[in-house]
C-alpha cells in the first residue's frame, strides 16, 4: 500500500464519525441497457449531496489549531466548508459571486449556521477568488482550494476506499466526472492500474482533455457555466501531477444538452435527482457501452444540488438534443385559411409548444417562430415533407445557438 493510499485510508475512517458512507447500489435499469453490472457510487446521498465534504473535511482535521478558513465557490465547495465549520466548531468566511442564486447562499448558512459569514463579491468567479485570497491573506486564515490542495485529493480519494470495502474488491472501470481534478486525480490515484478510469468532461469546460493534449494545465478560452459542478477553466496543479501519465483516449467530452437527458431519465425512471455534473459519469457510459459490455462498472454521481427551477431549462435542452422538439421560422402567407392549412400538416404526435405571429400590413407573407414537440424524432421527416409538398418556405433554428438564444 503507498502513502497515498495509507493517508486516504485514514480519512476515511475519520469521516464516519461525522457521516456514514455513501450507498454503493447496482443499477438494474442501466445494467439491462448496457449489457454489464452498473453500479451507482451516490456522492448525491451526502450530508451536502456532493463529494465535496471529503476534501473539506480531510483539509479542516489537519490544521490543528487554525479557527479561521476560507474559501471561494459558488456552489457545493461552500456547502462542504459550511457544514464541517459548524461541526468542528471553527469560523469560515466563504465568499461566493454576487450572481449566486439564492437558493445556494441559503442552504449554505443553513449548514455553517452562526459559524459562518458569506460575502458576496464579484459578478465573476475569478473575481470572487481573488478577493477571497486577498482577504484571505490579510486576516491570516487558511485557504481551502476546491481541488487543487494535497489535503482536499486525498479527502476525496476516501470515496474510492468505500467503494473497495462495499464491493469486496476494485470494479473493472471507474467513470469519474472532471471539474477541477480533485476528485477524479485522489479516486484515479487510489485504484492505480488496478482499475481502469475514465474521466468525463462538459464540452463548455474540457479542462483536463486540453492540458493533456499541451501536456500541462491551461486557461480554456471560454467555459460554459451550465455544468457548473465541473464547468472549470483550468485544472489544477496538483490534480494534474496525478493525472498527467492518462491517454486522451480515457477522456470522454460530452455536450451540455446531451447530459440534460440524462438527468431527465434518472429523475422519470429511477427517481434520482442530480445536477449537471452529477450526470456526467451515467451519460458516458453509453459512448463505451461496447467496450464495458459483461464488465463491472462504478459511475460516479458527484452531486445533487439541483434548483429545480432550472428544470424547464434542463428539458428544453435534452428535447432539442433528442430530436424531438424543434424551433422554425415559416413564412406563412398572409391570407384567409393559411393557418388552418398549415395545422392541417402536423401530425397525430405533433404539438405545438410555440407559436408568435406577428401580421403586418401591405405584406404578402409574415414570419412566424413555431416550437413544435412530437413523440418521435422521424416525425419532423414527414411534417418538413409535407410543408414542402405544399410549398410552405421555412428555416430550421434549432441548431443555431445564437439565435435560439435570442428567441427560445
Amino acid at each position: 500500500m503507498t502513502d497515498f493510499m495509507t493517508r486516504a485510508g485514514a480519512a476515511e475512517q475519520a469521516m464516519r464519525t461525522v457521516f456514514p458512507a455513501t450507498p454503493l447500489q447496482r443499477n438494474a435499469h442501466l445494467s439491462d441497457r448496457y449489457g454489464a453490472d452498473i453500479w451507482l457510487k451516490r456522492e448525491d446521498l451526502s450530508p451536502v449531496r456532493s463529494y465535496k465534504i471529503r476534501g473539506a473535511f480531510n483539509a479542516m482535521r489537519k490544521q490543528q489549531g487554525q479557527d479561521l478558513f476560507v474559501c471561494a465557490s459558488a456552489g457545493n465547495h461552500a456547502q462542504g466548508v459550511a457544514f464541517m465549520c459548524k461541526h468542528l466548531d471553527v469560523r469560515g468566511v466563504i465568499f461566493m459571486p454576487v450572481t449566486t442564486p439564492q437558493q445556494k447562499i441559503q442552504k449554505t448558512r443553513i449548514f455553517g449556521g452562526d459559524n459562518i459569514e458569506i460575502h458576496l463579491t464579484g459578478d465573476y468567479f475569478d473575481d470572487t477568488l481573488a478577493a477571497a485570497q486577498a482577504w484571505c491573506a490579510q486576516q491570516g486564515g487558511y485557504f481551502l482550494s476546491p481541488f487543487d490542495d494535497a489535503d482536499v485529493i486525498e479527502g476525496q480519494a476516501s470515496l474510492a476506499v468505500e467503494i473497495e470495502e462495499q464491493m469486496g474488491g476494485v470494479p473493472d472501470h471507474v467513470v469519474l466526472p472532471v471539474g477541477g481534478g480533485g476528485m477524479s486525480s485522489g479516486v484515479a490515484t487510489w485504484f492505480g492500474d488496478r482499475s481502469h478510469c475514465l474521466f468525463v468532461e462538459p464540452a463548455g469546460g474540457a479542462c483536463l482533455r486540453a492540458a493533456l493534449a499541451a501536456g500541462h494545465p491551461v486557461s480554456l478560452d471560454h467555459v460554459d457555466t451550465f455544468v457548473d459542478g465541473a464547468a472549470v477553466g483550468r485544472i489544477g496543479e496538483k490534480p494534474f501531477e496525478l493525472l498527467k501519465s492518462r491517454h486522451l483516449s480515457d477522456v470522454l467530452v460530452l455536450s451540455e444538452d446531451r447530459i440534460c437527458t440524462t438527468m431527465i431519465e434518472m429523475l422519470n425512471v429511477e427517481g434520482i435527482v442530480l445536477e449537471p455534473a452529477g450526470a456526467l459519469a451515467i451519460e458516458a457510459v453509453g459512448d463505451i457501452q461496447s467496450f464495458v459490455r459483461g464488465k463491472t462498472v462504478v459511475c460516479v454521481t458527484s452531486g445533487g444540488n439541483f434548483d429545480f427551477e432550472r428544470l424547464p431549462e434542463v428539458k428544453e435542452r435534452a428535447q432539442r438534443y433528442s430530436g424531438v422538439k424543434k424551433y422554425f421560422i415559416l413564412r406563412l402567407p398572409q391570407r384567409p385559411g393559411a393557418l388552418k392549412e398549415f395545422l392541417g400538416i402536423l401530425g397525430p404526435e405533433d404539438d405545438i409548444a410555440r407559436f408568435e405571429y406577428m401580421k403586418k400590413s401591405a405584406r404578402n407573407f409574415g414570419s412566424v417562430l413555431i416550437g413544435i414537440e412530437t413523440r418521435k424524432p422521424e416525425n419532423f421527416m414527414r411534417l418538413f415533407a409535407h410543408l414542402d409538398e405544399a410549398g410552405f418556405t421555412y428555416t430550421d433554428i434549432t441548431e443555431d445557438e445564437t439565435l435560439a438564444q435570442f428567441v427560445i
